[in-house]
């Protein structure tokens, strides 16, 4: 896989993001150092995708800044940002007549003059783009024809294409089987760059990231080293369940154990079923 450009520090200093009249996330501060992976956990509802908006220029904070190497994005051209800055969004293009390989390819646009086409080197780095996920033998399929998996890993696949040395993913394993989940996480991890990935599924947080930033209701309630943050107390607080956390005796990475039933539904020593 081609590398990727020099992996960035990406700060958020106070943002806040208000719409008809209610905070949708309020006042949060984080900071992503340069090759670190950042996940963003929360709740559905947390704020997790409205505060990634506003790092990949979609959308405007109400207030505070986002910077890349304490340059603020929103004062950076456009085309400047997206040679420094890939995303992955949960919202996959309109149904055109594009095929896979199109689509990938449009992570090499801003490093294009207009109308201007793909050389040999495009080329090469689109399909190891595409091979890394997987669906190097879908280039010419039709990319509205596939399914939510393989498009998953083709949005992917296009900003790998991109060659940025920083990445925001969010919910990049949304639609996946479990090995595909773990190949893409994988891919980030072995490419070395800055990374912020929103995540539902924690134990997956807990094993890819190297600290864990909690949103809810719009505000950060934790953040630091998995260990750290990912305690019953906090999954309780937060997620309103009842969980154990464990320490994988051979990674020493936290697992995750959620009680369906909560803990009062335990069975009692003499017992085998839950009360």
């Amino acid at each position: 896989m081609t590398t990727a450009g020099a992996p960035a520090r990406l700060r958020a200093e106070k943002v806040s993001v208000v719409a008809g009249g209610r905070a949708l996330v309020h006042d949060v501060t984080f900071h992503v150092e340069p090759g670190e992976v950042l996940a963003l956990v929360g709740p559905n509802g947390a704020g997790k995708s409205t505060l990634l908006r506003t790092v990949y220029r979609a959308l405007r904070p109400t207030s505070g800044r986002v910077l890349l190497d304490d340059e603020d994005v929103w004062r950076m051209p456009g085309r400047h940002v997206a040679r420094r800055l890939a995303a992955v969004l949960q919202e996959t293009p309109g149904e055109f007549d594009l095929t896979v390989y199109d689509v990938t390819a449009m992570g090499r646009t801003p490093y294009k003059r207009a109308f201007q086409g793909d050389d040999a080197e495009d080329r090469r780095i689109i399909m190891d783009a595409l091979a890394s996920l997987d669906v190097a033998d879908l280039a010419e399929a039709p990319f509205d024809r596939l399914s939510g998996g393989e498009k998953q890993r083709v949005l992917i696949a296009r900003a790998l294409a991109q060659r940025t040395g920083t990445m925001v993913l969010d919910e990049p394993t949304n639609h996946l089987d479990l090995r595909h989940q773990l190949d893409a996480l994988r891919q980030v991890r072995r490419l070395g760059v800055t990374a912020i990935i929103a995540l539902h599924d924690l134990n997956l947080a807990a094993a890819f990231s190297d600290r864990i930033c909690v949103l809810d209701a719009g505000r950060v309630v934790a953040t630091g080293p998995p260990a750290t943050v990912l305690t019953p107390a906090l999954l309780e607080e937060v997620y309103r369940v009842a969980a154990d956390v464990t320490s994988d005796p051979r990674t020493g990475i936290p697992q995750i154990s959620v009680m369906p039933f909560g803990r009062s539904a335990l069975p009692d020593a003499d017992e085998g079923t839950p009360r």
